[in-house]
């Protein structure tokens, strides 16, 4: 059998994307990261991160306030929990700002026109009670916003696109935290599904206790219908006498 010559695009499969590659790293160093092979709009990038970076400066004010005028019986562990939420946010913003500098842009972090840049909103709270549910919609609001915005970038800025995926996750986690507060606080569920699971979980006491209460009534050997004999007494019940045998130390006994 003759053997076939060699492919030389089969031996060296890669050779040519890697020497077209370094070839294009030397090329446009200006750029910095933002490669040939990046497929976003860089331009729209920065912009669309500007405005995420307000965001989580707005948010890293609002926790920040709390955490120090928040008043009440129970405010210090909540205080607490906004402080560090506040120290989570500050860290977003800062990746935020790294991940503008690295595609070649200028982190905005002048106060003026904050407000009008961020997607929250920024609100003190008349009490405890407003504190946590206004960081709970503020959280609400940053977990839509994140979720378009990876769906925009995908796969055209695969980095920018898993920035935001690790935000968001912590934003989910703060959104149940504040959630659980203001379940706490106002002694009711927000969520629907917490709230049917609570209602059918009172139901189904009441019906139990219901159902204890009439069988305690119709029975006439039930606890709460006959008095009940001292112990090592004898009881008589129909043809049958027997002893009750004392219990031994300890058994039954509650301390």
């Amino acid at each position: 059998m003759t053997k076939a010559a060699p492919n030389s695009d089969h031996d060296h499969p890669f050779l040519t994307d890697v020497l077209t590659l370094r070839d294009r790293a030397r090329t446009h160093l200006e750029t910095g990261n933002v490669t040939q092979s990046y497929q976003g709009d860089v331009t729209r990038a920065i912009a669309i991160l500007q405005s995420v970076l307000a965001t989580e400066i707005v948010c890293v004010l609002r926790y920040t306030m709390h955490a120090i005028t928040a008043t009440g019986i129970s405010s210090e562990s909540v205080k607490a929990e906004f402080a560090q939420h506040a120290q989570d946010e500050q860290a977003h913003a800062i990746a935020v700002a790294e991940r503008i500098n690295q595609l070649g842009g200028m982190p905005n972090l002048s106060p003026d026109g904050l407000l009008t840049r961020s997607a929250s909103q920024y609100t003190q709270g008349g009490n405890l009670i407003d504190m946590i549910r206004e960081n709970y919609i503020a959280e609400r609001i940053a977990i839509d916003h994140y979720r378009e915005l990876i769906r925009y970038f995908s796969d055209d800025d695969p980095a920018t696109r898993t920035m935001l995926e690790g935000i968001l996750t912590t934003e989910e986690e703060h959104a149940n935290d504040m959630h659980d507060l203001l379940v706490a606080h106002e002694g009711r569920p927000t969520l629907p599904s917490q709230a049917r699971s609570r209602t059918h979980s009172l139901e189904g006491a009441r019906a139990r206790s219901s159902r204890a209460d009439l069988n305690r009534t119709s029975d006439p050997d039930s606890k709460s219908s006959r008095r009940t004999a001292p112990r090592g007494a004898t009881a008589s019940r129909g043809s049958r006498t027997r002893t009750k045998a004392p219990l031994s130390p300890g058994i039954g006994q509650h301390r």
